[in-house]
This record gives C-alpha cells, sequence and structure tokens, in this order.
C-alpha cells in the first residue's frame, strides 16, 4: 500500500511508525499553520485524512482535498465529521467501534468506585494528615442497580462487569431493545434514570443526544443517585449537572468528557462530589493499538478497492 495521509489528531511516535510501516506517508497537521504549510506542497496527493469524533472533518476542509478518498476516525466516535457532505463529494468515511471498549469499561467501572468510595477525596485527606477525618461512611457498589444509556459495545462491557462482578442489577434504554442480552430494557430514559442508583451513559455526541441528560432526567436520578458519563460532554447539561450535585439532587458524578473540554467549568473542578478524568476512558496500550490496526486495515481495503472494515454508513 501506498497512500498520502493528512493526520489532524495526535497520534504517538510510535503509530505514526506503525503507519509508515504498512506504506502509508503521514503527514502530521495538528495545529491549522502546519496543515496549511503540508497543504501547500502535497495538497493534491493526499487521498485519507485521520481524525477522532470531537475533532472531526468539515465540509470546507473536505474542499481543501480535492483528491480526498476516505476519512478515518480513529475511535467509534464520528460525530464531528460531517458524514452527509462526504458523501455527496464521493468521500467514504469509517471509524473504529469495539477497538478500546474493554478498556472504557475498565474506566468507567473505576470512576464509579471513585466516586460512590469517595476515593479521590479520602486520598486527599490521608495526605493531609486527617485520616481519621477520613473515615466517614460510603455506599457499597454490590447490588446496586446500573442504568445504562446506550447499549454498544461499551455498554455491552460495562454492563458485564456490573452483573457478574458487582451483581448488579442492569436497565438499559437504547434505540431498539437486545432481546439477545441478559438485561431488562427500557424504552424511555427517565424510567431508567428512576429505577436505577448509578446512571452511565455511553452515548454518542452529535443533535439527537445534546443535552438529553437535563435537569428532569438528573432529578429523576434522586438524592442517592449517582451520574457518570464516558460518552461525550455534549450529552449532560453541565450547569443542571452542577445546580443538582450543589443541592444534593443526587450524590455526585464521575466525568471523562465535558461539554467544551478541554475547558472545564469552575464550578465542576471545585465540586468535592464530582469526579473528573480528561477523556481517556479509552487510552491504553492494547487500545490504542488496536485503533490504528484498524485505520491501517480501512486504509489499505481503500487503496486496493475494497470494501471497507468498518464503514460509517449513510446518515
Amino acid at each position: 500500500m501506498s497512500i498520502d495521509l493528512l493526520v489532524v489528531t495526535h497520534i504517538s511516535s510510535r503509530h505514526q511508525r506503525q503507519l509508515k510501516d504498512a506504506g502509508v506517508r503521514v503527514h502530521m497537521a495538528e495545529e491549522r499553520a502546519v496543515r496549511e504549510s503540508i497543504l501547500a506542497e502535497h495538497r493534491d496527493a493526499i487521498r485519507a485524512v485521520l481524525t477522532i469524533g470531537t475533532i472531526g472533518f468539515s465540509a470546507e476542509e473536505m474542499d481543501e482535498l480535492p483528491n480526498l478518498g476516505l476519512i478515518c476516525a480513529r475511535g467509534v466516535g464520528f460525530e464531528g465529521i460531517d458524514v452527509q457532505a462526504a458523501h455527496a463529494r464521493g468521500i467514504q468515511v469509517t471509524h473504529g467501534p469495539g477497538t478500546n471498549a474493554e478498556t472504557v469499561a475498565d474506566h468507567t467501572l473505576g470512576l464509579v468506585l471513585a466516586a460512590l468510595r469517595a476515593i479521590p477525596a479520602r486520598d486527599a485527606a490521608v495526605r493531609r494528615g486527617e485520616w481519621r477525618e477520613a473515615q466517614y461512611e460510603a455506599p457499597a457498589l454490590h447490588g446496586k442497580t446500573l442504568g445504562l444509556l446506550g447499549m454498544g459495545n461499551i455498554a455491552r462491557a460495562v454492563a458485564r462487569r456490573a452483573l457478574y462482578g458487582f451483581d448488579m442489577p442492569v436497565i438499559y434504554y437504547s434505540r431498539r431493545p437486545k432481546p439477545e442480552l441478559p438485561y431488562e430494557y427500557e424504552h424511555d430514559v427517565r424510567r431508567v434514570a428512576e429505577r436505577c442508583d448509578i446512571l452511565v451513559s455511553t452515548l454518542p455526541g452529535g443533535p439527537e443526544t445534546h443535552h438529553l441528560i437535563d435537569a428532569a432526567l438528573i432529578k429523576a436520578l434522586g438524592a442517592h443517585g449517582m451520574l457518570v458519563n464516558v460518552g461525550r460532554g455534549s450529552v449532560v447539561d453541565t450547569q443542571a449537572l452542577i445546580e443538582a450535585v450543589r443541592n444534593g439532587h443526587i450524590s455526585g458524578a464521575a466525568l471523562d468528557v465535558v461539554e467544551g473540554e478541554p475547558g472545564v467549568p469552575e464550578a465542576l473542578k471545585t465540586e468535592p462530589s464530582i469526579v473528573l478524568t480528561p477523556h481517556v476512558a479509552g487510552k491504553s496500550p492494547q487500545a490504542l493499538d488496536a485503533t490504528v490496526a484498524l485505520v491501517i486495515k480501512n486504509l489499505t481495503a481503500f487503496a486496493a478497492d475494497e470494501p471497507l472494515v468498518t464503514p460509517v454508513m449513510h446518515t
């Protein structure tokens, strides 16, 4: 395979070598100024783009590349890519479903335990010399009811860990029920929130899910409920969440994704009952290797004019 790839997201030098070893000519262009320099010299040669869902790729950017034929989203999300515009221009789009599901699920349970058992706050207290002050009670996880918004690869991995690892009943909402799964389906997101102790969102971003978790849904969780978001920050109304936590409408939250990231509202950072991580749930060596390996498979298929491995279908 020999193909020019414009990379508009960060990838490690190891993964750059992995792409180059597969015959890809890699043009790193995270910064706009760098991209303009690359386009000035290689505009006509570039046939593919590598991005991520939160960075995306717009119709205007597509129009800057006259021979672009493929946009690869590294990872499952592709909400920032104008898929309709791509397909209208004859440009194919791929993503990486399942490549980091197990890693995200591990991180999700870590967030749940961290928030429920107040692990960050206790750690900080011990470091301040407040050993006895940090010995307060905190709820146990086993036996609590897990509510899931979404039932894709990540949610299935979370549900499996919850059910078999922590004896947690699992209820879920998705566009369609999954009768092959041993979990209870709810057709209404509010009912999921009302019935669960811990609500985990694995939903993608985009207009359909924007602020789906609003003030009413958060309040439906109840004073002992907890919200966890490992999908996309735009799914949660951040201000509504802050107010709910402050007013005791829910017990707390754990967020790996934040609306408008990397900017994080000060109110989130100063609220001790909200645990934050910087969109790293899917980042492990194994997961990142798998995402790049899948990108290479799709690039190889594209270069050979063969069916793509994980295409994003018309929206």
